[in-house]
């Protein structure tokens, strides 16, 4: 998959180079726009305790941490992007 930019943002195109609707793509089109290296972070109750759970972009749980510094160092660690969700 071709991107491209388009109002100073990164666009997939297919081979006729016309930007897709993002909210069309395939997993594997995700991934071949580095979607890989992007790890979510979200608050959640685990026991009753605030946590934080670290997910990968696909929404597999990767970890879960006490804090949210600590979910942002453990990803940044592993070179990964993270993205908070509130």
């Amino acid at each position: 998959m071709r991107t491209t930019l388009r109002n100073g943002r990164l666009v997939p195109c297919e081979g006729n180079s016309l930007p897709l609707d993002v909210h069309t793509l395939s997993d594997s089109q995700m991934r071949a726009l580095g979607m890989e290296y992007v790890a979510y972070i979200k608050e959640v109750v685990v026991d009753g305790e605030e946590a934080f759970a670290i997910h990968a972009a696909d929404g597999t749980p990767m970890a879960l941490t006490p804090d949210r510094d600590m979910a942002i160092t453990a990803v940044l660690e592993h070179e990964m992007v993270p993205a908070l969700v509130h």
